[in-house]
């Protein structure tokens, strides 16, 4: 019982870090459309970037996914039709997480054709899945 509630904390933990790369990295993104490309500002944005990305949020996914499936297959969670709700949900999350990952790739390459509003309203979509992923997790509606 003990070894599930550190493990029930390390996904938290997880989560937070995640979650907060998933809204930060968007608004570098609405940022670094301002700079030109090439510039010093921009080289910066760019190792902010990959660094959130890859030594941040990354490991953070996955240490989410990896403890909340094992707690998902402990508790017995998959018969369970909220959970069915949370794990599209964080399905959707995840793939945001490859959207994001695409637009790195681009502002590295200096090939990014997005604008600031774009990204704007892209940060919102993780947002809106913490928000369902909580409430159903939390109020379990079905």
């Amino acid at each position: 019982m003990q070894s599930l509630l550190w493990v029930k904390a390390f996904h938290v933990i997880a989560i937070i870090s995640w979650m907060a790369g998933l809204l930060y990295l968007p608004r570098l993104f609405v940022y670094h459309t301002q700079v030109e490309c090439g510039s010093g500002t921009s080289e910066l944005f760019k190792v902010m970037e990959r660094r959130l990305l890859r030594y941040i949020m990354t490991p953070a996914m996955i240490a989410a996914w990896i403890s909340g499936l094992y707690l998902a297959v402990i508790s017995g969670y998959f018969t369970e039709i909220w959970f069915d709700l949370k794990l599209t949900m964080v399905i959707l999350m995840s793939a945001s997480h490859g959207v994001m990952s695409k637009h790195v790739r681009m502002f590295a390459a200096d090939a990014n054709k997005k604008d600031g509003k774009y990204f704007r309203i892209f940060n919102e979509l993780p947002t809106i899945l913490m928000i369902v992923i909580i409430i159903a997790v939390v109020v379990k509606p079905f």
